[in-house]
């Protein structure tokens, strides 16, 4: 063979081992991941992705991120408030590696302790919860720390819920009356369900009961954004996402899907189709009627509640507890913030027709009451959402469907998916989890 020849022969042998090489690399660069919903699920989801080095591209219908949990600028009370006010705990193991991941551990604020002040207001009796920080639950066994006018044998009902019962409503598994019911169970369950307990999944309660109750006082110090939910949970996963060169495309909304088989093939949003490659991954982190709708044949939660929560602009007292849990008012939990006090009422649908200003001044008087504060009725802000989350009864758990869906290459997220925990953020983040680790 001539040098010609043998030059020839080595140079296509290199251009085979080099095409091989790309085909290589090509078979090892990581897909893109399609998010599709900017709220906590599809954030978490995103940051998940881009931490693993996968290209990400979220969209977000709104034109700003956070979903139901989001702060804004309100005129009225010329300061920027949260569309509702979030409590999350120190056991909430996927806030905790969300808010790792994000840079802002430090964005949630709590008394360093497990602690809880009660005040029932038709009895006109404070109390105050305080749990042992190990596993053994010491204070049931002192009557001075126990809830107000329970015995030891009402506790023993909680045991019942460390098991899982699916299908049955809580009033199905304990006995929904009492003072451990009406002083302390109720308005555990009714604002982590956001469902009338009595009424509500016995599943989901007893999942709320072995992550928090069951695991003593340690995983129940209550925790706060500060100073606002985007400023703890929003800006960070952004600015977190954009150094890792992911896309972010606010107010984007996606109009259809477009599938080939067992693939979603193609996303339509409102300036047209977007092709989706061979290895690309769409992750839906849409609320459920969004997803009901662009995706034939998928069950989903069709029932919720809703949620109303006020802000009035005014400074809390000195000293004063960062929250006050309330029975026997209108209100059910009263938080004091540095430069305003928020109101939540779980279950609302029965002030979504009262008119606001009847509303702040019913919702007054449960915050004048729970700080002893005697000023009149300051301006005020009333936040209703409709369907803040999804009813947590027995039947519409059955419809949350899991993050696998009849697609290869599309997957869920959100509160409403089967996380096995009610519509909490602890859910949401866990959910944008699972469907990371899926892709």
């Amino acid at each position: 063979m001539g040098a010609a020849a043998h030059a020839r022969t080595n140079q296509q042998t290199a251009f085979a081992l080099h095409r091989r090489a790309l085909r290589r690399v090509r078979m090892t660069l990581p897909a893109r991941v399609h998010v599709v919903g900017g709220g906590l699920a599809g954030l978490s989801a995103a940051v998940t992705l881009a931490d693993r080095g996968i290209p990400v591209t979220l969209s977000e219908a709104a034109k700003q991120a956070g979903g139901r949990c989001r702060s804004f600028y309100d005129g009225l009370l010329d300061m920027v408030i949260d569309n509702g006010n979030h409590l999350v705990l120190s056991g909430n193991a996927a806030v905790t590696r969300y808010m790792r991941k994000i840079g802002a551990a430090d964005r949630l604020t709590g008394p360093g302790r497990p602690e809880f002040h009660f005040l029932d207001r038709q009895r006109d009796r404070r109390w105050v919860f305080r749990p042992d920080e190990g596993r053994f639950p010491w204070w049931i066994l002192d009557a001075g720390r126990r809830v107000p006018g329970t015995a030891l044998r009402d506790y023993l009902r909680l045991l019942a819920l460390m098991r899982r019962h699916p299908g049955r409503r809580i009033d199905e598994v304990i006995r929904c009356d009492g003072p451990l019911w009406e002083t302390f169970l109720r308005p555990l369950f009714i604002s982590a369900l956001n469902t009338r307990p009595e009424e509500a999944s016995a599943d989901l309660a007893s999942a709320i009961v072995r992550e928090t109750l069951a695991k003593g006082g340690r995983y129940m110090h209550p925790l706060v954004a500060t100073p606002t939910l985007a400023a703890a949970f929003v800006d960070p996963a952004l600015d977190r996402l954009n150094r890792t060169g992911a896309d972010i495309r606010l107010g984007r909304s996606l109009r259809a899907v477009r599938f080939e088989g067992n693939r979603a093939a193609a996303l339509t949003f409102d300036e047209g189709e977007e092709l989706l490659g061979p290895e690309d991954h769409v992750i839906f982190a849409v609320p459920p009627w969004t997803a009901g709708k662009l995706l034939p044949g998928l069950k989903v939660p069709d029932a919720f509640h809703a949620i109303v929560n006020a802000h009035f602009r005014i400074a809390p007292p000195a000293g004063a507890p960062p929250m006050v849990g309330m029975t026997g008012g209108t209100a059910e939990w009263v938080f004091a913030l540095a430069d305003r006090m928020s109101v939540t009422v779980s279950a609302a649908d029965h002030l979504l027709e009262r008119d606001a200003d009847d509303l702040a001044r019913i919702l007054w008087r449960d915050v004048s009451a729970a700080y002893g504060l005697t000023a009149p009725l300051p301006a005020c802000r009333i936040v209703k959402e409709k369907r803040a989350t999804f009813a947590s009864t027995p039947a519409q758990a059955a419809r949350r469907p899991g993050a696998r869906t009849a697609w290869s290459n599309l997957f869920l997220a959100g509160d409403w998916v089967d996380t096995g925990l009610p519509a909490t953020i602890e859910g949401a983040l866990r959910s944008g989890e699972v469907a990371a680790s899926l892709v």
